[in-house]
Order: C-alpha cells, then structure tokens, then sequence
C-alpha cells in the first residue's frame, strides 16, 4: 500500500487531472467554435490525455488496495479574448501540473514508498513532454496571431499523440 500521505495527494491529483480534462474541453470548444478544427482536435486530443492521466492514477489507487476519493473540480474558463488565451491557460496549467507531479514524487521519496516513486516517474518524461509541446504551440500562436491558417497549418504537421505508449500506466476501466 502507499504511503497514507502520498495516497491523499495522489487523489487529490485525480481532481486536478479531471480539471485539465474540463479546461481542456473549453479550449476546444472554444477553437471549434472560431471554426479551427486543428486546434480544436488537438485539444479535444489533451482532453483525453488528461482524462486518462486521470484514471491512470485510479488504477494505481486500486493496485494497491487504497481508497479513491474522487474530487469535485472547479469550472474550467469559457472564454477567451483570442487565440492566444488558451495557449497561454494550457502552458500556465502544465507548469502547475508539473509542480504538483514534482511534489507526488518527493511525497514519495520521502515516506520510502518506492512503489510509487517508481509509478511517478512515467509522469515526470510525460510532463517533460507537454511542456515542450505548449511552449513550443505558444510561440506559434503569438507569432501567427494574425493568421489563423498558419496556425492550423502547424498544428496539422506536426505529429500528434503517436498512440498508446507501451510505458504507460494501466486506467482503470481500460
């Protein structure tokens, strides 16, 4: 079983997972509805992620015979001023993640839960990754603000989630 306090803060993670998903799914719509259908898969596609993230961390809590507490979450922001907005929320969102990442495996470290070190470190190369991805989104979008297609046209080459990746932790319900 994990440690009780790195179990407490990895609910609590779940919550902030399932948030993402939420603000996510606005950036989405919110693309969808300036008719950017790139932008908006990709983050309907960051959506998913984080849902997944999210029950990545349920089915880890379940492993280990430890009780999943599934927090509520805030509203996601609805709107934006243009389209740069979200690609600055998502950046912004990311560091946060990481730092919360970050402290999930110092918890870790520090009760001796060396289970959970282990399931962490998955989630350290994958926020390495997202940050990489929205800072480099971010340059795009301030660089084209005035030009929707370019940013389409980015988004469109440059490679997406290449599928499921073999590392990765079990979901629950997968």
């Amino acid at each position: 079983m994990p440690a009780a306090r790195f179990a407490d803060q990895l609910n609590a993670q779940i919550g902030n997972e399932f948030a993402a998903h939420q603000q996510y799914l606005a950036c989405a719509v919110y693309y969808d509805a300036l008719t950017m259908p790139r932008m908006a898969a990709f983050f309907y596609a960051q959506a998913l992620e984080e849902r997944s993230h999210a029950m990545m961390m349920v089915q880890y809590l379940l492993d280990t015979d430890s009780e999943v507490c599934l927090p509520g979450v805030a509203a996601p922001v609805p709107s934006f001023d243009d389209v740069v907005a979200p690609v600055e929320l998502a950046l912004a969102q990311e560091r946060r993640v990481t730092e919360q990442i970050n402290a999930l495996l110092r918890t870790a470290r520090e009760e001796s839960d060396f289970a959970s070190e282990q399931f962490m470190q998955w989630f350290i190369k994958e926020q390495v990754e997202e940050m990489a991805t929205m800072s480099d989104l971010l340059a795009v979008v301030r660089r084209n603000v005035g030009d929707i297609d370019d940013i389409e046209e980015y988004v469109a080459r440059e490679p997406g989630g290449e599928g499921l990746d073999p590392t990765a932790p079990r979901m629950a319900g997968a």
